[in-house]
């Protein structure tokens, strides 16, 4: 009796041990004891903040955060470390979290960073950052590296082990928020790297078009993969798809009504909403951004009017249509013609656009037209952040839907948007390229 009773309190130590160890991170401290933390149960993955189940509703950018949680969206993702104090606060103030993205330089840079000091150097300033945010109330998790490339090779090595070192300092130095990395699209070769030989925990994606072959692609790799992840960059198709050029390479950029359009379609037809690794996704981009030209990620004006994209990821975060609504956009034409139709000018003639909406009552709209110089050159493949160049005192007649303007003088590549404004703060927008070309 007594050898049953002690076989019996063994059995329970062993347990509760076991119960234990699986309740533990890596550092030893108890998981639900964690700020942020993620869990897995019956195969499925959450991610927890606060000792609440936490699914991210998320975007990328740092501005328009009272519209954000208004529209039901939770989290935020920058990679602004100079101004990251501010961001973190204003993020809170709202009611956001943040995932801080560290940047680190690809993994080809052996030679003039990594095999060097700098690597060194660079690992502490990280840690410097890390200490210094690691109790701010806003903060998620750590971004470690953006879109970097996880190679086999044995050359290598030295990027595993100052991309390692740091990832095992914030462990140590924060074990209240975990760790993850971004790559671009699916690529097993990153997955398998990622998976033997870092720490993370958990892996993010970068995905635009490929998203429409992300549920097959985790389905068939289940076998070797079948982790926590997060979608950190989803969008529209960017300026970057052979088939959106015209004959002179500038891209076709579609309207804000038809982006809307596929934010909606893309979300509801492609994302792994049901597959158990899902933490959640990021928009791109939520803000202003110049990527080729101002609007085509943009999901804001510089001053704060939505597109109909804002009113579309409301919808998808809570389930409910808002009733403001962005001007609905058709298509414009530059005499006559659309933007695939290859239009050309020679200097200085007058040239009649019109933009065409889906009501005819256009009252308290506002238009707004402007003529921009292309700069459609990649160089390193990534391109300008720079705002174009206005060409003023192009336009000589404005009507509202309907303008006439005066054609650069300078042989070129060049953009005419029109941006249209409501009473309620949002507006629609479209552009055509147009190329000047003197006669020989």
């Amino acid at each position: 009796m007594r050898l049953h009773a002690f076989r019996l309190a063994v059995n329970c130590c062993v347990l509760c041990f076991l119960f234990l160890a699986c309740n533990q991170d890596k550092t030893g401290n108890a998981i639900d004891k964690k700020t942020v933390y993620i869990k897995t149960a019956n195969g499925k993955y959450t991610l927890y903040r606060n000792g609440q189940p936490f699914f991210i509703k998320g975007a990328s950018g740092f501005t328009n955060l009272k519209r954000l949680k208004e529209a039901g969206g939770n989290t935020i993702r920058v990679w602004d470390t100079t101004n990251l104090g501010k961001i973190l606060d204003s993020a809170q103030a709202n009611h956001l979290a943040v995932i801080v993205g560290l940047p680190m330089p690809p993994s080809a840079n052996m030679d003039d960073f990594y095999k060097t000091p700098k690597a060194d150097v660079y690992a502490r300033k990280i840690a410097q950052l890390v200490d210094r945010f690691k109790n701010h109330p806003a903060l998620l998790c750590w971004c470690l590296g953006n879109e970097l490339a996880f190679p086999y090779k044995p050359e290598y090595n030295q990027f595993y082990s100052t991309f390692n070192g740091i990832v095992d300092m914030i462990h140590r130095n924060d074990p209240q928020h975990p760790v993850t990395t971004t790559i671009m699209s699916f690529q097993k070769k990153n997955i398998i790297n990622i998976k033997l030989r870092t720490e993370i925990d958990f892996i993010s994606f970068n995905i635009f078009g490929s998203i429409k072959t992300l549920k097959e692609d985790l389905q068939k790799f289940k076998w070797f993969w079948d982790g926590p992840f997060l979608i950190t960059e989803w969008a529209i198709e960017g300026p970057w798809t052979t088939d959106t050029q015209n004959a002179w390479g500038a891209y076709i950029e579609s309207t804000s009504t038809k982006k809307a359009e596929q934010y909606l379609t893309t979300y509801q037809k492609y994302m792994p909403v049901n597959d158990p690794g899902f933490l959640g996704s990021m928009v791109f981009y939520w803000g202003q951004k110049q990527e080729l030209t101002p609007t085509w990620f943009s999901f804001f004006d510089e001053n704060g009017a939505e597109t109909e994209a804002v009113q579309v990821m409301q919808y998808l975060w809570t389930g409910k249509k808002t009733s403001e609504k962005a001007p609905a956009l058709k298509y414009m034409l530059v005499n006559e013609k659309g933007a695939n139709d290859n239009i050309l000018f020679k200097p200085n003639v007058i040239a009649h656009s019109k933009v065409y909406l889906e009501t005819t009552d256009t009252a308290g709209y506002k238009f707004i037209w402007k003529i921009y110089a292309e700069d459609w050159f990649k160089p390193n493949g990534i391109f300008s952040e720079k705002k174009p160049k206005e060409i003023k005192n192009s336009i000589i007649t404005n009507s509202g839907s309907e303008l006439n303007f005066k054609v650069p003088d300078k042989e070129g590549p060049y953009r005419l948007f029109v941006y249209i404004y409501n009473k309620k703060g949002s507006f629609a927008t479209s552009n055509t390229p147009f190329y000047v070309l003197k006669s020989p």
